[in-house]
């Protein structure tokens, strides 16, 4: 496979190593939480055992067994007063251990589910960033956002609730069916008959409660990304008054998760009763078997009193087993999401040997260039041009030609199928993407700003940008009168996707974003487009002063806008029509002359 090929399954790890992975720089904490497993463990081993001392030793008068005889007469004494006393203070102990342990193991598996939720969400925040725009084009914002935060969050409640959780139920039962094998290996058994069942029912259900979680979070994920396209859309839905309908796919969506999460709830309220009713007949076939050795003197009554306590608690976390079912099923599934997008290998990546490149002269050549979106629909064919360094070149032509696609081919949004792009003579590949991004700025036709104070939408592109410089590329850009005469000057707080301003104003404030940066080359696409003819004037006497001393590249569709341009090039369906100066076009009669000409006629007078 070609090195810049992408890969959606790279040879990697298990899902188990993967998870290994993020929990082993937290093995000191886990190692702690282990050992309070321990002691939990332990105290829940040791719980009856007072109990049987009162009862035998206490009020049956039997004796202890040698080295608990020892240990009751160096601590309390001899008289049946001091083993209770014993008994009593055993009890508060026990308690003590029980209750510290529980707490550390606690707060230790919450700590570490909080980090490692931290570093899940930071690494795939990172990898999704590193995706190329075709990968981005092919997946949902909502779908993504998802896996940021509820798949994440599944993560972390397993690690948290359930990933030591079972390991204190596992070695409670391991123990205490140790303990009961040491006291009667017959009586063991027959507490023990019901486990194969409960077993063979937790299977039964577990691959069909994955499976349910599995359809919930899609759903999920489908009501989410909705939510997010509406929301992020909601003028367009305002201006063609379409709220209703917008409810009403919302409804249907969110019905169908209704229905999804309560088959899912279904099957995990029918698990729980069936390990219920097992759990009944275990100890059933305990009272009377445990009852009639009790008769009959085969059994102490201290003894059957722990093994009373002991199938309560084991039975408990047998309980606790499969109700984790859900949590577990739940997190695998998220988990497999989010390995998803991590095993994705972005299509465009550093190639092997790949360089920095150093600070660009900015000669851009295409070389029998093609190029597609996907293998059976060819877009570009065989585009070939240069732009020299300093050059304006402006690209013109009908809507859906494929100007954007050209010069999106320069930053690498994408790489071509065939032919080469190069910049000073090498083969854009040759270099490491960042570097050659770090040498280009932007100014598109839908200016995106963020939520923040405007200066840190104008240093968006250079962030060590001293104030005096912010406030210079403002005033290059005719941004910094309308800035200052806001209520809290550059502070002032841009709302989302920059609503809170005018066209003008938001194309003036990307233009200084540009102008900061200072870079050789500059990408432009339709800077102007929709503006009306004040605003027009102050963004072209700004782009001016942007463009100056560097080589430019402009999408145009007001042709008027390019004609002192060094080089136009003329595309129609994905292909170099024509390619001149503006005079030389006009003076050729072809497609450009045909469109400069239904554009000076739609011009009104005095325009």
């Amino acid at each position: 496979m070609p090195e810049d090929t992408a890969s959606s399954k790279p040879p990697g790890k298990s899902n188990w190593l993967r998870m290994a992975e993020l929990l082993r720089p937290h093995w000191k904490a886990l190692t702690l939480a282990f050992l309070a497993v321990l002691g939990e463990t332990g105290a829940d081993l040791l719980d009856p055992w007072p109990l049987k001392i009162i009862v035998d030793n206490v009020l049956q008068s039997k004796h202890l067994p040698g080295w608990l005889a020892t240990v009751v007469s160096y601590t309390a004494g001899h008289d049946k007063l001091s083993i209770l006393t014993f008994a009593v203070a055993a009890v508060a102990v026990i308690a003590v251990v029980g209750a510290l342990s529980s707490y550390l193991e606690s707060y230790l598996t919450t700590s570490v589910g909080q980090w490692v939720m931290h570093d899940l969400r930071r690494t795939l925040y990172q990898h999704i960033h590193q995706l190329s725009l075709a990968e981005h084009d092919e997946k949902r914002t909502g779908d993504l956002i998802g896996r940021v935060t509820s798949d994440i969050q599944a993560v972390q409640t397993f690690i948290t609730s359930a990933l030591l959780g079972m390991l204190v139920s596992t070695l409670t039962i391991a123990g205490m069916v140790g303990v009961m094998l040491y006291i009667n290996w017959r009586f063991t058994l027959i507490a023990l008959s019901i486990v194969p069942a409960l077993f063979l029912v937790v299977f039964f259900f577990t691959k069909r409660i994955k499976k349910a979680s599995r359809e919930v979070r899609q759903k999920e994920t489908e009501l989410l990304t909705t939510v997010q396209e509406v929301f992020s859309s909601i003028r367009v839905v305002k201006a063609f008054s379409r709220e209703d309908y917008e409810q009403r796919r919302f409804e249907e969506q969110s019905l169908d998760n209704v229905e999804t999460a309560l088959h899912a709830r279904k099957l995990k309220a029918t698990l729980a009763p069936i390990v219920e009713v097992l759990a009944a007949v275990g100890t059933c076939l305990v009272l009377g078997y445990g009852g009639r050795l009790a008769l009959s003197g085969a059994l102490s009554v201290g003894d059957l009193i722990v093994f009373l306590s002991y199938l309560g608690k084991m039975y408990k976390p047998m309980r606790d087993l499969s109700k984790m079912t859900d949590t577990v099923s739940k997190a695998a599934v998220s988990y497999e999401r989010i390995l998803e997008i991590l095993n994705t290998v972005s299509r465009l990546r550093d190639r092997r040997g790949a360089h920095t490149a150093q600070p660009f002269r900015a000669r851009i050549e295409f070389k029998r260039v093609s190029f597609s979106y996907t293998p059976d629909c060819p877009l570009l064919t065989d585009v070939s041009f240069e732009i020299e360094p300093g050059q304006v070149a402006a690209f013109v032509g009908p809507s859906g030609a494929g100007k954007s696609t050209i010069v999106g081919l320069i930053p690498r949004f994408y790489d071509p199928t065939s032919g080469e792009v190069k910049i000073d003579g090498l083969d854009i590949r040759n270099y490491r993407l960042k570097s050659v991004r770090e040498q280009m700025s932007f100014v598109l036709q839908d200016t995106v700003l963020f939520r923040a104070p405007i200066w840190q939408n104008i240093a968006y592109g250079r962030p060590d940008a001293s104030r005096a410089e912010i406030i210079r590329a403002a005033e290059l850009a005719n941004a910094h009168e309308f800035i200052t005469e806001m209520p809290e000057g550059y502070d002032t707080m841009v709302g989302e996707r920059g609503v809170s301003l005018s066209g003008g104003q938001r194309q003036r404030i990307a233009i200084a974003r540009a102008v900061i940066r200072n870079t050789p080359i500059l990408l432009l696409d339709e800077p102007t487009s929709g503006l009306d003819a004040a605003s027009e004037r102050t963004v072209f006497e700004a782009l001016d002063r942007l463009m100056k001393d560097k080589t430019c590249v402009v999408i145009a569709h007001h042709l008027a806008t390019i004609q002192r341009a060094d080089v136009i090039f003329v595309v129609k369906d994905f292909q170099i029509a024509e390619r001149g100066t503006h005079s030389a076009l006009l003076a050729a009669s072809g497609l450009y002359a045909e469109l400069f000409g239904i554009q000076s006629q739609n011009v009104p007078a005095g325009e």
